[in-house]
């Protein structure tokens, strides 16, 4: 599944999710079955294999999907920030962060200053650290999940 994403995803993807199921096809039942699959469920945008996981465990575990790689704005339609996962109709962000943004100490910092921007726009921000996703990744879905509670969601509502 990281491995469509990352085809499909990041700045200068390869490949298209339709040049992905042209392939498969042109394969036959040699794995069509779980390529396809995997096709179906790439997403352009995706930048790492991380953030794949996370996408498809808030999926797996009833939460509705995400908008992938979302900008947002301020009351006054500024940029704020590219959110990894965002789900706009709750403003609700959710962010996997690797080693880098705590081993980087500049980074830590704009990190910081770009979560109290997030926050003054009126989003929650979630935090999902690898830690999180470790095993069944529960925490992480949990720590999502509560954020969208909060702002009003109800397992059955859709993001759109």
């Amino acid at each position: 599944m990281a491995a469509a994403d990352s085809l499909v995803g990041g700045k200068e993807p390869t490949a298209s999710v339709e040049d992905l199921r042209s392939e498969i096809r042109e394969m036959g039942d040699v794995r069509g079955g779980i390529l396809r699959a995997a096709a179906d469920l790439a997403h352009p945008g995706v930048r790492s294999p991380r953030e794949t996981r996370l996408r498809l465990l808030l999926a797996r575990n009833g939460l509705p999907a995400p908008d992938v790689n979302a900008d947002i704005f301020d009351e006054r339609g500024n940029f704020v920030a590219e959110i990894d996962l965002a789900y706009p109709r709750w403003k609700v962000a959710v962010e996997y962060d690797g080693r880098v943004h705590a081993e980087d100490e500049r980074q830590f910092a704009r990190d910081a200053d770009r979560w109290a921007e997030i926050r003054a726009a009126g989003w929650d921000h979630v935090r999902v650290l690898n830690h999180h996703l470790r095993g069944d990744g529960a925490r992480a879905v949990s720590l999502a999940r509560d954020a969208l509670v909060r702002a009003g969601w109800r397992p059955g509502l859709s993001a759109r």
